[in-house]
């Protein structure tokens, strides 16, 4: 048993400690709770909130990539109808208001603090990005924020820019950030770089590949929308807003942007129509109707277009790295050398400089026994939209990377792309594991799951099916990629409150976020498995921050460590009520037994019902806090089998089949875990095939800056996954078992299906390409292949 279930169900002040794994519900696939008030138009999500006399904001973004900001003459626009106010850049670094914050957590080469621009809410001096604010309108109503936008004057010097990594760091390239010497904002290294050269030295075989994790656009069902309005005789703002973490929102917005106590401003969230990490932290806009709501004592509400979203919102991945692996003989990995560029954007988001310098990294290895690393990391400044959080975050960069190059080093070889795998794969027997980066994997089985991955998706099947496709001019491959994910969020700790009503119903408070992932229902199956109660008598209740505290849902937390904490909080119940029916029933707590929602004497007939017993207690209830610590992260891992067909003559690419093993701990409601891993494996194909995002490199202008240019994956283009949970691998590191699932398939898609593409292209001369794997570039590559 783990430290943390003997530590945990000693808080819990259970008898037997492995109760806990058999009484939160896990393996049934019940229906979502959600699901009737959402498909039935009853969601509440941020842009269903309208309050009485509110004004609207509308924000007027740049159209430079880089430029100074010489003058912002507003008279005309504060002088049009329905227009009572222009908020400058000026105002807000008059009134105090603060720069919107990142993690400082790295350094320069030379052992600086790392060196970035500050991510004013309203840029005041110099525009960084195209897009970026550089004023804001409040209007009686939308469409007259929108009209004035058009009579605001800005006095431009435009500047140079930069929209690529690689040509920020070039000699002679324009300096974004005085101190960011080189347009480098913060380096971080790992492993010993003379061991690695050394291992390279003698290797049999060294593989390389140049790779880029092109940049994608987030692109959430729901658009980001908030509304803020504040109580003059409370000195209070309540911000209503979708976002993933409520808690550090309320923190930013009184210590950042109002400067007031925290106990002065609310947060409440209630539907989110998909978080991804790009709603995981405050954006300016949020900012601008916070202060407005304050100077103006009304409520303000703002709404993106989508084109607000392309340009303002944060953008995923940008990572360019040159990857090289040192093989011997057998195809034993030696060293692994990676040396990448983080592209920043031109001012940090609050995660930005983690994921490319700390998350990614803790994976680079994969699942494999690598000896050696030497992985230096570049965050580079350029002139285009901040980099933040995006499913996966890092994760699918690293796993990219490694299963490229086990693909590539099969081939050099001539090995089969499993025989390599699984001669370089951590055996079950080294668990628990120490990667080369220092990171613990607690439980796996890596091979075992590639090898029922290849029986589920046919492996030795292929050839016949590539036959098959041959005699109609197609061409077939197949790709295979394993992968691991560290989840967490490196915040172990959440806090629930569960309340007993003696109306019949259980409410449960917590912190995490709902965000479509079915967490009410998960939490509510868990709650009604304890306490042996009917699923329909819990209610849920999260995004209140007037109510609960703690670090939201972000990197694939929420089940294991929300959900461990829920399996706590509901036996800390049950034990609390056994002392309350003690004294109801004048026993000893020891000899009070608890079954079908009912504490009884044991040996009597003498007992009481849970809600008879919360009805007896003052207020006709009785609650319990509780606090759960996780031991450490959970690594989701497993295996992903694609097999495409290609028209030579097009370059058009389908999916044939998709065949994922997945190794999630225990899974509380698999139905939803399924359908997590599905929605993840879509949004990866998306980067293997379609999505990019695109600056023009002579004016830095935003090329994809809608979805007229913007492709993302859809239904008819995708086919059915045959998706295996593999039970009785459980995370070590937390009570319940639980491994995060929610960024899995993002992790896993992206190498499987270009591997697969590769495998199908390498008879006609292409071993290598890059992301997204379109119909022209396709064809574009077998035509150079043949000219060759």
């Amino acid at each position: 048993m783990s430290t943390a279930k003997v530590r945990l169900c000693q808080i819990a002040g259970m008898k037997q400690l492995d109760k806990l794994d058999t009484r939160f519900g896990a393996g049934r696939a019940t229906l979502r709770t959600e699901d009737q008030r959402l498909l039935t138009g009853k969601g509440q999500f941020a842009d269903d909130f309208n309050l009485p006399d509110q004004a609207w904001l509308a924000v007027l973004r740049s159209p430079h990539a880089h430029a100074k900001i010489i003058d912002v003459e507003a008279g005309a626009a504060r002088a049009l109808p329905g227009i009572f106010d222009v908020i400058t850049g000026a105002e807000l670094l008059g009134a105090g208001v603060g720069p919107l914050p990142t993690l400082p957590l790295f350094t320069r080469e030379d052992g600086s603090p790392m060196a970035y621009p500050p991510r004013y809410v309203i840029a005041h001096d110099v525009v960084r990005f195209p897009g970026e604010i550089v004023a804001a309108v409040i209007a009686e109503t939308r469409s007259d924020a929108l009209e004035a936008l058009e009579a605001i004057d800005v006095e431009y010097e435009p500047l140079p820019s930069v929209s690529s990594a690689g040509d920020a760091i070039k000699p002679g390239a324009l300096q974004l950030w005085p101190a960011a010497t080189g347009n480098v904002a913060a380096t971080a290294k790992y492993g010993d770089g003379a061991k690695v050269e050394a291992a390279f030295a003698k290797a049999a075989k060294v593989v390389a590949l140049d790779i880029h994790n092109q940049r994608l656009v987030p692109s959430a069902l729901e658009p980001r929308a908030s509304i803020a309005e504040y109580d003059p005789a409370s000195e209070r703002l309540t911000l209503h807003i979708g976002i993933q973490n409520p808690t550090a929102t309320k923190t930013i917005l009184a210590d950042v942007i109002l400067k007031t106590r925290p106990e002065k401003v609310r947060v409440l969230v209630s539907d989110i129509g998909g978080g991804f990490g790009m709603k995981a932290g405050l954006y300016p806009e949020d900012a601008i109707i916070a202060y407005a709501a304050r100077k103006h004592r009304r409520p303000v509400k703002w709404r993106s277009d989508r084109s607000d979203e392309f340009l303002g919102g944060t953008h995923g991945r940008d990572l360019t790295t040159r990857a090289e692996l040192a093989l011997d003989a057998t195809g034993r990995a030696l060293a692994l050398r990676l040396r990448s560029l983080a592209n920043f954007g031109g001012t940090l988001s609050a995660s930005g400089a983690v994921l490319s310098l700390a998350l990614s990294p803790f994976v680079a290895s994969g699942v494999y026994d690598i000896p050696l690393i030497d992985y230096r990391i570049d965050g580079v400044l350029t002139n285009t939209a901040p980099t933040g959080a995006y499913r996966g975050a890092g994760r699918p960069e690293a796993i990219y990377l490694i299963e490229r190059l086990m693909d590539q080093g099969a081939r050099a070889l001539g090995l089969d792309p499993r025989d390599i795998r699984r001669r370089n794969m951590v055996p079950s027997s080294r668990f628990p594991f120490t990667n080369p980066m220092g990171q613990v994997y607690d439980s796996g089985e890596f091979a075992r799951l590639m090898d029922l991955a290849a029986e589920a998706a046919d492996w030795n099947g292929f050839a016949a099916r590539r036959t098959v496709s041959e005699k109609r001019g197609l061409l077939r491959g197949r790709g295979l990629s394993t992968y691991i994910e560290w989840t967490g969020g490196r915040v172990h700790n959440e806090t629930v409150t569960v309340t007993v009503h003696g109306n019949g119903r259980v409410l449960l408070h917590s912190a995490t976020q709902a965000m479509g992932q079915g967490l009410a229902t998960s939490y509510a199956q868990m709650i009604a498995a304890a306490l042996e109660i009917p699923l329909e008598s819990i209610d849920v209740l999260q995004g209140d921050t007037d109510l609960v505290a703690g670090f939201g849902s972000l990197g694939s937390r929420s089940m294991f460590v929300g959900g461990s904490a829920v399996a706590i909080g509901s036996n800390k119940t049950i034990d609390e009520g056994r002392h309350l029916a003690a004294e109801a029933l004048e026993a000893a707590a020891a000899d009070i037994e608890f079954a079908k929602a009912r504490f009884t004497v044991a040996g009597t007939d003498k007992s009481i019902g849970l809600f008879e017993l919360a009805g007896r207690q003052t207020g006709g209830k009785f609650a319990v806090t509780s606090e759960t610590l996780v031991d450490g992260p959970s690594w989701p891992n497993g295996c992903h089998v694609c097999e495409v067909e290609i028209d030579p003559e097009t370059g058009a690419l389908t999916i044939d089949r998709y065949t994922t093993v997945d190794d999630v701990g225990t899974a509380i409601n698999p139905m939803i875990v399924l359908g997590q891993i599905h929605g993840g494996i879509a949004q990866g194909i998306g980067q293997a095939l379609i999505e990019r995002t695109h600056y023009d490199p002579d004016s830095g202008q935003l090329l994809t800056g809608s979805f007229m240019d913007y492709g993302l994956p859809r239904a008819d283009e995708l086919p059915s996954f045959a998706v295996r949970l593999e039970p009785g691998i459980p995370c070590k590191t937390n009570p319940i078992g639980a491994k995060g699932a929610g960024e899995s398939g993002t992790v896993g898609a992206p190498p499987a299906v270009i591997n697969a593409l590769l495998d199908a292209l390498a008879a006609k001369g292409v071993h290598d390409f890059a992301m997204p794997a379109s119909p022209e570039r396709v064809w574009r590559a077998l035509r150079d292949a043949r000219k060759a």
